[in-house]
């Protein structure tokens, strides 16, 4: 086993192939990884999970689990129908673990593969609330400690929250727990006697109540992806030293300047900049970090520009993929202490190679889909400005 326990805990998460409502659901782009995978590091990364398993009827995505770390469970047709309960999957993968393991689970960490928005400290902290409740099962909830809700019988309608006649204030109010779906931990034997999940000693771990959205439609795919880029990618950015990052690759059109042209009548082009941005750029050169401009205009602007901000510039580049990977190779920058701050689909591949990629808040739709941070300034309105916030 790859961590030290005194129990053997291990995660399963079920991904059936077929999903009528979002084809292709639980491998899709989501933030820039297949959707499943986002669940898998999650739960690779935690400190008490030994094994993590996908359990499907699909090849492809179990090709996709096994290449982000996890191992595959082969779920039987009959058990991955749109009426096959998630107890069902959860009982084959035990079966299959234990046999293969060779020995039997203590705990069982049940992960929704469509609950991207959760941390590796969610499971961590779940976990630990279960062992020292000596719980039998748990589950993630949010707390609802102002919501109204009603319920209808027959033609009378009945409040079921609070007492509309007595309409205590919000904190006077008795709070309500909302099974938010992201996190399921359990005894296998309160699953094989009960056929549930939940059994026993039941406990809750209280998560905030934005990590409880979930992709069950296209609606919710964006809604995920706002607090997933928003509230925990970019957290996770600002927590990172600056020391650790070693380069910052900009795009110039649209990134230092706001995409917009000026051509007089001879020729001559003229573009907007920033002085905040030209600012933002000072104060990373007096920290000795390293920035390049990396461009496919080459006009005489660009050039000046560069110039004036006294920072390296790669220009008349179609391929900026090769171009940042041969200046990383010569400077022995790695890749994954790279930011790349770029604004449309001729970025596109060379901001996938990076750690941290980022965009302007007008950036393309194909950028800002793989952005770890969407930044709250337009190209040329101090976009620069706006990332060193986060650095």
């Amino acid at each position: 086993m790859k961590k030290s326990s005194h129990k053997n805990i291990v995660a399963i998460i079920p991904a059936r192939g077929g999903s009528k409502g979002i084809p292709g659901k639980n491998i899709m782009d989501f933030c820039g990884k297949p959707l499943l995978v986002w669940s898998i590091d999650q739960a690779l990364k935690s400190k008490y999970i030994q094994e993590v398993y996908v359990s499907s009827d699909s090849p492809r995505i179990l090709d996709v689990a096994e290449s982000a770390g996890a191992k595959a469970i082969r779920r039987p047709a009959v058990l991955a129908t749109d009426r096959s309960s998630s107890e069902e999957a959860l009982l084959h993968a035990l079966e299959y673990i234990e046999k293969t393991q060779g020995q039997s689970v203590d705990i069982a960490v049940f992960l929704q593969a469509t609950s991207p928005v959760r941390e590796t400290s969610d499971i961590d902290n779940a976990l630990r609330t279960f062992i020292s409740r000596k719980a039998d099962s748990l589950f993630s909830a949010a707390l609802l400690d102002d919501f109204c809700i009603w319920e209808k019988k027959g033609r009378k309608l009945r409040s079921i929250t609070y007492d509309y006649k007595n309409r205590l204030r919000r904190q006077d109010r008795k709070p309500y727990f909302l099974e938010n779906g992201s996190i399921f931990i359990f005894k296998p034997e309160i699953l094989r006697r009960n056929q549930n999940r939940m059994g026993g000693k039941i406990f809750f771990y209280i998560m905030p109540l934005w990590k409880s959205h979930q992709i069950d439609n296209c609606q919710d795919i964006e809604i995920c992806k706002y607090y997933m880029q928003n509230k925990i990618l970019s957290r996770e950015l600002k927590l990172k030293k600056i020391g650790k990052i070693k380069l910052i690759v900009y795009d110039f059109d649209g990134v230092l300047t706001d995409n917009k042209v000026v051509l007089n009548e001879d020729g001559i082009e003229h573009v907007v900049v920033n002085r905040s941005d030209g600012l933002a750029i000072g104060m990373l050169k007096k920290r000795k970090l390293k920035q390049l401009i990396l461009t496919t205009e080459k006009n005489r602007v660009v050039a000046l520009r560069a110039k004036k901000l006294g920072i390296p510039l790669i220009s008349g580049v179609e391929d900026k993929k090769s171009a940042l990977l041969s200046y990383c190779k010569n400077n022995g920058v790695a890749l994954d202490k790279v930011v790349y701050l770029g604004n449309d689909i001729n970025d596109l591949e060379a901001m996938k190679l990076v750690r941290y990629p980022a965009c302007p808040s007008d950036a393309s739709l194909e950028i800002r889909r793989i952005s770890k941070i969407i930044l709250d300034k337009r190209g040329g309105e101090g976009a620069v400005r706006a990332l060193i916030r986060y650095l």
